[in-house]
């Protein structure tokens, strides 16, 4: 719940959400700690570090559509279009970076 001192983002309203997802994958996260520990087959391990870059890839998403939604509209309506379009083009960009 937000407060005056609060803002509201892009993602409040799905916030509680968001939270499970990212407690989802920090288990993802130790379940390969555990993997690794006990010595199992790389591409068993591989492939769980791939399901978690598709979780944190729907977080992104899921993050950037609030953006999109409620920053942006709001910083248009202040005169800051621009700049809040070349903001997050510059966060597309550096998720796009892997590798």
């Amino acid at each position: 719940m937000t407060t005056p001192s609060t803002p509201t983002r892009g993602y409040t309203a799905s916030k509680d959400q968001l939270l499970a997802r990212l407690r989802r994958v920090e288990g993802q996260v130790r379940g390969i700690e555990r993997m690794v520990d006990e010595d199992r087959y790389c591409i068993d391990v591989l492939t769980q570090i791939s399901a978690i870059q598709a979780a944190l890839d729907k977080v992104a998403l899921g993050l950037l559509d609030g953006h999109a939604r409620h920053c942006m509209r709001e910083g248009a309506a202040e005169g800051r279009a621009d700049e809040m379009a070349g903001e997050m083009m510059a966060a597309v960009a550096r998720l796009m970076k892997r590798g």
